[in-house]
């Protein structure tokens, strides 16, 4: 099982970061192996639709679970329709989320965030 966290680098020992559609990276970790890869957001500089731009890009890594904190409205709507479980988490490193999820700590986020519209 994939689980994505919004991350402010590219290590498991880089916080997350507290933006989803503009954070620098994605960590996609891999619960099965325990192996881990960064890739950049492609939102992170998008003038607008970050937030989709975002989901999507999680969607096409065959991701199942994002570690984030908000996420607005359109891309709630497209992560829950892709039946990925969304959790809240706070600026710690990401390996200690990690831990967390599957402690079953973290608070699953059942509904939107408020909408950006095109800022930062």
């Amino acid at each position: 099982m994939k689980v994505s966290l919004s991350s402010s680098g590219k290590d498991l020992n880089d916080n997350l970061d507290l933006r989803f559609g503009r954070s620098p990276y994605f960590i996609i970790y891999d619960l099965d192996t325990d192996e881990y890869q960064s890739i950049d957001n492609k939102g992170e500089k998008s003038s607008g639709g970050a937030g989709v731009a975002a989901a999507q890009q999680i969607i096409d890594e065959s991701v199942e679970v994002l570690i984030t904190s908000n996420v607005g409205p359109n891309a709630y709507e497209l992560l829950n329709s892709s039946d990925i479980k969304m959790y809240k988490g706070k600026s710690i490193p990401c390996k200690l989320l990690i831990q967390e999820y599957k402690e079953g700590k973290l608070k699953e986020i059942k509904e939107a965030g408020p909408s950006h519209k095109g800022g930062f």
